[in-house]
């Protein structure tokens, strides 16, 4: 995983900023560098592009996923569903914390011309959904979710249902808590995969 020095994580933190102020399309190397004061061309000092200060982006928020996923592999897994509810609140929390996030990590149209990019977000989302579907695994090996839907077909239903509320919850300026909304669609989905 790629270390970021002091200066690139205070430009990366700059460049959330003013994802967060003016959306992800004012997101350019002469408003980033207006917004931390230093001149453009020491911007590309430390970034050789802004395709390479979004991959910071998705970088960093892929370190505090990881981190996050580690913490819920080393809790008990007597209990499958603790699990999974403590993996979906902990999402929603991250992008509560940091809504910009959300933004970089959910902008197919930015990615769609950089394989880079559209191949980092790809792999974000496959780690989470793998995750998903081995506690689905365990749950159905351990007789405490329901078997007669596949875990694949569960943890697609459950990231879908994540990145969709978590879209709209953007997509309306923010206007509803998402945490709230978070653990009314972890009901539903308790529902679903309980056996």
């Amino acid at each position: 995983m790629k270390t970021f020095t002091n200066r690139q994580r205070e430009i990366i933190a700059a460049a959330i900023e003013l994802i967060a102020e003016k959306g992800i399309q004012q997101l350019t190397i002469k408003n980033l560098a207006k917004k931390i004061g230093l001149a453009e061309g020491a911007l590309y000092r430390h970034f050789d592009s802004k395709i390479d200060i979004l991959l910071g982006i998705l970088t960093l928020f892929e370190v505090n996923k990881s981190k996050a996923l580690e913490r819920i592999k080393s809790l008990d897994d007597s209990d499958v569903l603790a699990k999974l509810q403590i993996l979906f609140q902990e999402r929603f929390a991250q992008f509560i914390a940091n809504p910009a996030i959300a933004a970089v990590i959910f902008s197919e149209e930015i990615f769609q011309n950089d394989k880079r990019l559209s191949d980092k977000v790809f792999a974000i989302m496959q780690e989470s959904q793998a995750m998903v579907q081995k506690l689905i695994e365990k749950g159905q090996q351990a007789d405490q979710l329901r078997t007669d839907i596949s875990a694949a077909q569960l943890s697609l239903l459950i990231t879908g249902a994540l990145r969709l509320l978590v879209t709209q919850w953007r997509l309306s300026g923010f206007v509803f808590d998402l945490q709230v909304e978070g653990n009314k669609l972890w009901d539903s989905i308790k529902q679903i995969v309980n056996k």
